[in-house]
């Protein structure tokens, strides 16, 4: 009579938006059967991981050999607002390496200097390490993300002080070859 107790279900009364709820008290055999399932699921999640590194595995050896043909040369912590860097930087995307220089040795703008180094650095990237001809170099890619802000206090009327945010940039230039 006491196991049959334990067994029984318990139906409660269905409230007006949720459906009705079953309740069971456990015993002895119900908790070995979740347990048994438990190891079951774990099994096919750890197979499954062990399929998934499998396919990106495939997939770098895809990028790697993407990689050979791109050289990249990155500044980080500049002290310019990367507002100011992506204007220029728009001038130059897709243009050929040489053509792009000379754009932005030509282009009055504080983001100029920056990338005129920056080009500068991803060309010899490419001829040094690369061994890419600079004739067919061109910018594939080109882009400026913000940086951290550094945050500083300037005295202002009536005792008041007023934040001035030195803003950071990263810019990165991608340099591929023309086939």
């Amino acid at each position: 009579m006491a196991d049959e107790k334990e067994n029984k279900v318990v139906e409660k009364a269905p409230a007006k938006k949720a459906p009705a709820k079953k309740t069971t008290t456990t015993t002895k055999k119900a908790t070995t059967t979740k347990a048994t399932t438990a190891k079951k699921t774990t099994a096919t999640k750890a197979a499954a991981k062990k399929a998934e590194p499998a396919k990106k595995v495939e997939t770098k050896k895809v990028e790697a050999k993407n990689e050979e043909l791109v050289a990249k040369a990155t500044v980080k912590y500049e002290r310019i607002s990367s507002r100011k860097v992506k204007i220029v930087a728009d001038l130059i995307r897709g243009k050929n390496a040489e053509e792009a220089l000379a754009i932005l040795q030509f282009t009055p703008k504080a983001g100029s200097e920056v990338l005129v180094k920056l080009l500068k650095s991803a060309i010899a990237n490419a001829v040094n390490t690369k061994q890419m001809a600079e004739s067919k170099l061109y910018v594939a890619e080109i882009y400026s993300n913000q940086g951290p802000t550094l945050k500083r206090i300037r005295a202002a009327a009536k005792g008041s002080a007023v934040r001035i945010r030195k803003r950071t940039s990263h810019t990165t230039i991608v340099l591929k070859e023309r086939v």
